[in-house]
């Protein structure tokens, strides 16, 4: 019986060892987390854009920009709607990040963006630190020289982010019954009919072609 249970704990502890080491191993394979917030019209197509990326681990739906501490999607005025972007810096570059973002939106549109128009839709990118600054003007930069147009995308520093309320986070992908124009419909085909109502795809593309990563 003894014999047994010694052999049992050095199982357990082979076990425990493999484990750790496993662990280990994923650690050292994943790079430094980072976040970015960035502002493309409407926040749930950026968040349906951006979470399919391989790199990033998150993309939250929320405002920023604004003087108010507590912005809703009721009352959110001077603020921007935008998109907190997490990425594994290992897989995936803040440059490469930005250059997909710009390239998913119009950067020349100073009114909204798409259908969607007003001050909250307009475009910015958001920076904490020198860093994210400088890659932000890079951004915005090369995003002019391909186009050979001016770029009205701003650079802000971020003085807080504020997520949107549940109802509007993964908005695209809920299951959840929503009513509309056309009667009840789960929020991803309400999503689906918008974005496409909207004309974002058709018109991304047919400003940056085949540049266009997210445009199909």
């Amino acid at each position: 019986m003894m014999c047994c249970v010694r052999e049992m704990k050095a199982l357990m502890l082979a076990v425990l060892i493999a484990l750790a080491l496993m662990m280990q191993a994923i650690m050292a394979e994943a790079g430094p987390r980072e976040e970015i917030v960035v502002a493309g019209g409407c926040f749930w197509c950026v968040e349906s854009d951006f979470e399919g990326v391989p790199g990033v681990i998150a993309a939250v739906s929320g405002f920023a920009g604004g003087k108010s501490t507590n912005p809703t999607y009721k009352d959110h005025t001077g603020h921007y709607e935008v998109v907190k972007i997490t990425f594994d810096a290992g897989k995936i570059s803040r440059d490469e990040i930005l250059h997909k973002f710009m390239r998913s939106i119009d950067p020349t549109d100073d009114g909204g963006q798409f259908c969607d128009r007003g001050p909250a839709y307009k475009t910015a990118l958001f920076y904490n630190g020198t860093d994210q600054r400088v890659a932000a003007e890079q951004a915005v930069s090369a995003a002019g020289q391909d186009l050979g147009r001016k770029i009205v995308t701003k650079i802000l520093p971020l003085s807080g982010f504020y997520p949107v309320e549940d109802y509007h986070q993964d908005y695209y992908k809920s299951s959840d019954i929503v009513l509309t124009r056309a009667g009840p419909k789960s929020k991803a085909s309400a999503y689906k009919f918008y974005r496409k109502a909207c004309g974002r795809d058709a018109k991304v593309k047919a400003l940056w072609g085949g540049a266009a990563p997210f445009a199909g």
